[in-house]
């Protein structure tokens, strides 16, 4: 916590302004977001978060600002693997395109609220006892292997518990409501499809935390480095998923990048005793995954 409380108080300052400037000025209108557009809109997020990152290198020197880098790439390459799982729920709750982005939004606000809450939590667990940091690199690295020999067909949502609970206990109205999550029908309030894929979006994002946070722990135990860098890639995952479900399907070997990705912070966590890898290498190796991963992905798909 040597960072000074200013500078949390600036940070999530900004978090809110622009969260209220994109829900009551920017995405008012109902509509589907073209790949134009969400080109520009993820430049913006990133060059937010890299305006970010040398305020924090001006701030707390250039250790930090490497760090804050090399963990918001290691998030946002995570995200990507969000994305696709979005891709399945959106089709499988048949959610038109001009409502996703409503969806998104109330997601993306729930994400940040989780995160932070586990990323606080994270923090006094590793303070408190630092061997979890070994149980963290275990899970990752086994994780990380697991992704090179997954299926890749996709979530069954069908079996997936939270929805065949939300689908039981709820009152679903089978009726299409346009953006509403909640309408009345015959005096009872009804949720609808788009609040079911709300609640889908919000347990996938939990379950992909459980491997991206403890991920950012193998580049720095900063909580003030661990929480912005979460909470600028959440940021730019809405904008992200409009450019990359229309190009999902030319990444066929992003996974592998992803995977190896997990299982290197993974075995950089549990050899931290034995082997101080620097935060520039590290920044290095995960550049270069993802690097080889996209563009082999492009040469198959070309081919």
């Amino acid at each position: 916590m040597g960072t000074h409380v200013s500078h949390w108080i600036v940070f999530n300052a900004a978090v809110f302004a622009l969260l209220a400037l994109d829900l009551f000025g920017v995405r008012r209108e109902v509509r589907e977001l073209g790949v134009r557009e969400a080109v520009a809109r993820c430049l913006a997020w990133v060059g937010l978060s890299m305006g970010f990152c040398a305020l924090v290198w001006r701030w707390n020197g250039a250790q930090q600002g490497v760090e804050f880098l090399t963990a918001y790439l290691v998030e946002y390459s995570l995200s990507v693997d969000n994305i696709f799982v979005f891709v399945l729920i959106f089709s499988y709750f048949k959610i038109a395109q001009q409502y996703r982005h409503r969806v998104l939004f109330f997601g993306v606000v729930g994400a940040l609220v989780m995160r932070g809450t586990m990323i606080l939590l994270g923090m006094e667990l590793v303070a408190r006892f630092r061997w979890t940091l070994y149980f963290f690199g275990a899970f990752l690295l086994v994780t990380g292997v697991m992704m090179f020999f997954k299926d890749d067909g996709g979530v069954d949502l069908e079996q997936c518990l939270v929805v065949r609970l939300c689908r039981r206990w709820l009152r679903v109205t089978p009726h299409d409501h346009g953006a509403k999550f909640v309408v009345r029908e015959g005096g009872r309030l009804m949720f609808t499809t788009l609040a079911l894929a709300l609640v889908a979006v919000e347990v996938m994002d939990l379950l992909f935390a459980l491997d991206s946070i403890p991920a950012v722990f193998a580049i720095t135990q900063d909580s003030f480095i661990v929480y912005t860098s979460n909470i600028c890639a959440i940021l730019g995952l809405r904008a992200m998923y409009f450019l990359f479900a229309k190009v999902a399907s030319q990444l066929v070997y992003l996974h592998f990048g992803i995977a190896a990705v997990l299982t290197f912070v993974g075995a950089k966590m549990l050899a931290a005793h034995f082997i101080a890898i620097p935060t520039f290498a590290s920044l290095g190796v995960i550049v270069f995954f993802l690097t080889v991963a996209v563009v082999a992905s492009l040469r198959a798909v070309r081919k």
